[in-house]
């Protein structure tokens, strides 16, 4: 009888520096608004809905067909993430529901944080560079909500410089991850993952 069992090769390319890309250029550009650099405006927002939203949930998916689970929840839920803090600002302003207060808004960004916890433990298995971003991506979430609960203007500030730096350490791992992978050699290091 013969064996009908077929090995496919996953010929894909990888997903993920087009995720941390959307995530690191939609973060450094939120987080340049709150350290005080300008106003809240439609680059923001529109960065939001494509590449910190859409993209990422995009890239969720592409990570699901390689049966990567990580990235699956990383990317689709930061995806996701970005796409309701957008309508979070603009339904109000289109009439539908009331902005969130203080105590709402940092419940908000304090379950995100909770999360990306989670995420951070995860990452203790992954390269070191993984293992900062993740960590700082909590410190974000954090210090947004506190500067959010206390009506800090400093801590805000804070954190937006805190966000640029975490938004920073993810284009570079998206980039080292394309660009390592181009030039078929470590060009752009990010640590041995934990054994």
């Amino acid at each position: 009888m013969e064996n009908t069992n077929l090995t496919l090769k996953d010929n894909t390319s990888n997903p993920a520096p087009l995720g941390l890309t959307g995530f690191a250029l939609t973060t450094i550009l939120l987080n340049m608004h709150n350290a005080g650099f300008f106003a809240l405006g439609s680059s923001i927002l529109a960065m939001g809905i494509t590449m910190g939203g859409i993209a990422q949930v995009i890239v969720g998916v592409m990570e699901w067909k390689k049966a990567n689970t990580f990235g699956t929840t990383a990317f689709s839920s930061y995806g996701f993430f970005w796409l309701s803090l957008v309508l979070l600002i603009i339904l109000p302003k289109m009439g539908y529901g009331t902005a969130p207060d203080k105590n709402e808004m940092a419940a908000y960004l304090f379950v995100w944080g909770v999360f990306s916890i989670f995420l951070f433990i995860a990452t203790l298995k992954y390269n070191i560079v993984m293992r900062i971003l993740f960590g700082s991506v909590v410190i974000l979430f954090f210090l947004l909500a506190i500067g959010d609960i206390m009506e800090n203007k400093s801590i805000k500030i804070i954190a937006g410089y805190e966000g640029i730096i975490c938004g920073s350490i993810a284009l570079y791992i998206a980039m080292a991850q394309l660009i390592n992978e181009t030039y078929g050699k470590i060009i752009m290091p990010l640590g041995a993952p934990k054994k």
